[in-house]
């Protein structure tokens, strides 16, 4: 299971999600790729106010403030329908 975590340095909320999912890490089996919005025009212009933003399977699940147990329940249910 592979996330698309997209954020940018010096965000607050974008930390805090980050501590978030390395806490799931700890529950479930999942790779993060971590992506920089500033790195990239497109992303940069889609993401700026929604930031920090999690995708899985090419479609955003989470955004702006990401909360552990709702993270948790939607990437176990989706481990289970594997």
């Amino acid at each position: 299971m592979t996330l698309i975590y997209y954020g940018r340095p010096n965000c607050a909320l974008c930390d805090e999600g980050k501590q978030i999912v390395q806490l799931i890490q700890e529950e479930i089996d999942i790779e993060v790729v971590y992506r920089n919005i500033e790195d990239n025009d497109a992303w940069h212009e889609q993401f700026l106010l929604m930031i920090p933003v999690i995708e899985y399977q090419n479609e955003i699940i989470m955004f702006g403030h990401i909360d552990y147990v709702d993270l948790l329940t939607q990437l176990t249910e989706a481990e289970q329908r594997k």
